[in-house]
């Protein structure tokens, strides 16, 4: 791996720690190479790495996993983006350069699935900040914490725009062996200019396809997440056709269109960039969002409309994800899986 010669770089100092991170002993790296120049890295011991989803949220699923804290992605758009105020960073740049390490999440992942109070619910992952970012390169969590839930049986489910996934491909169809899992690729656009613009720390759509197409060739379902879909920039009929087009000919499973929006930190951090690349654009997005973070129904409906036309023009709709790899002795709660 690309990662194995990295050396340490210089250490911040005490000062540059934030409060909220000195609190938690934060150990402060720099790296000295190209893949991580400007970036810093606060490695911490979590607590907990279990998180209940807040009800509220009416999200599918009730429990997550957040290994990382910001984004090296730097998507201009990312909804996560407030979560750095907490830590008493930015969520703009420091966002996109400051990355909180959860060193400890596979010991802490593997106690807390043996606990007699856990009932094995599903767990999703990527739903904050992509556990596929470019440091999971660098601390390799992501094979611990899979092969913890697949050692307990656990169902799970990943979502990313990254193609580190690939690397942990045995241990996904090991995982799948035993339990129900499943992953999603997000492609909001494939024009390749807007990508560049937009998610500049992300793969390109192209190679993010061919993650999609390697996962549902090996037999792991994967579907694609549409999102977000910009307003007068990627949402034009030429360009939903070329991404729906482009997604089922990768073989996805399903596709989920997504609008943008823009919660607070990501708001004021995506005009920025829209003042920036595509000023005139800037009146039409504050009457668009002067309402909320959510674009209104009378855009946002026939957008939708037109990628549920489209997913069934090409085929997606007749899709369904592959038959569940047949389950290999399954382990009561607290034991350890055998593979065989």
């Amino acid at each position: 791996m690309r990662w194995d010669s990295l050396q340490l770089g210089a250490v911040d100092s005490a000062e540059a720690v934030t409060p909220a991170l000195f609190a938690q002993g934060a150990v402060v790296r720099r790296y000295d190479t190209p893949h991580f120049r400007g970036m810093t890295f606060y490695e911490v011991r979590a607590r907990s790495i279990l998180n209940r989803v807040p009800e509220a949220s009416r999200m599918s699923f009730r429990w997550t996993i957040n290994p990382y804290r910001g984004c090296t992605h730097a998507c201009v758009y990312c909804f996560a983006r407030k979560t750095h105020t907490y830590l008493d960073l930015d969520a703009g740049r420091d966002f996109d350069s400051r990355v909180v390490v959860k060193v400890n999440a596979v010991e802490l992942l593997r106690k807390e699935l043996a606990r007699a109070s856990w009932r094995g619910e599903h767990v999703a992952m990527g739903t904050n900040v992509d556990c596929y970012q470019r440091a999971e390169g660098r601390y390799r969590l992501m094979p611990g914490i899979i092969e913890a839930l697949r050692d307990a049986a656990n169902p799970f489910s990943i979502l990313t725009k990254g193609t580190l996934i690939l690397r942990d491909l045995e241990l996904l169809q090991q995982a799948a062996d035993v339990t129900h899992v499943s992953t999603a690729v997000s492609i909001g656009f494939t024009d390749p200019a807007l990508w560049r613009l937009a998610e500049p720390g992300t793969p390109s759509p192209a190679q993010r396809l061919r993650v999609c197409s390697t996962l549902t060739e090996a037999g792991i379902g994967c579907s694609v997440l549409m999102a977000p879909i910009l307003p007068y920039l990627s949402d034009s009929p030429d360009e939903l056709e070329q991404t729906v087009r482009a997604i089922a000919n990768a073989g996805a499973h399903q596709v989920t269109p997504i609008v943008l929006h823009l919660r607070p930190g990501a708001r004021e951090w995506y005009f920025t960039w829209l003042a920036e690349h595509h000023p005139t654009l800037v009146p039409r997005y504050r009457k668009l969002y002067g309402r909320g973070s959510y674009a209104p129904g009378a855009y946002s409906e026939p957008i939708y409309a037109q990628v549920r036309d489209l997913a069934r023009r090409h085929g997606l709709d007749k899709r369904v994800p592959s038959a569940p790899r047949q389950i290999i002795d399954k382990p009561r709660p607290g034991e350890q899986l055998r593979l065989i």
